[in-house]
């Protein structure tokens, strides 16, 4: 039984990654926040504007304990998802955990395209954007780090970087 668990800030590549370690595997890929929107049928940023953080990190918890108990799958979640309850120790035990690190210079790239789609940016200019995400990611790093693995992954602009990341996720699977 394998469960290979992808964590990281938003827009840190969590959901090109799991595709594409997928793709190479064979093993379903599941996104934490499209599982949450498809279970409640909504989106998760919608559900998580109409109900609050704090309602959306119970109901997140929740789905996050019922995805995270198939086998043999590929799991991202949200960027906050590990920082909250006992949900990054839950990680820990279900499978193999990867933080995604990426630069804030990065981070503000990719996220400066989808302010409108992430509640917590809405309304930022590029400056206020990086500045939320350093602050932002300065709260949540310390728990990041407590993946069993971490990968760099600032260059993800080409299909032969993104697989040389899914082989070396793969090869850490394989040798635990």
């Amino acid at each position: 039984m394998q469960r290979i668990i992808l964590i990281g800030y938003m827009g840190a590549g969590k959901t090109t990654v799991g595709h594409a370690l997928s793709k190479a595997t064979g093993l379903p890929f599941y996104d934490l926040d499209w599982y949450i929107g498809n279970r409640r049928r909504t989106t998760a940023t919608e559900l998580f504007n109409t109900i609050g953080e704090e309602n959306f990190r119970i109901i997140e918890r929740n789905m996050l304990h019922e995805v995270a108990e198939f086998e043999n799958i590929i799991l991202s979640c949200g960027g906050g998802t590990p920082c909250f309850f006992d949900n990054m120790d839950y990680l820990n035990r279900q499978g193999e955990t990867f933080y995604l690190k990426a630069s804030i210079d990065v981070l503000t790239s990719h996220l400066k395209m989808a302010r409108t789609e992430r509640p917590m940016l809405q309304g930022k200019n590029e400056e206020e954007l990086r500045t939320f995400i350093e602050k932002h990611l300065a709260e949540r790093e310390h728990i990041y780090q407590q993946a069993k693995h971490t990968i760099n992954v600032d260059v993800l602009n080409t299909h032969q970087r993104i697989h040389t990341i899914v082989e070396k996720i793969k090869e850490l699977t394989t040798n635990n």
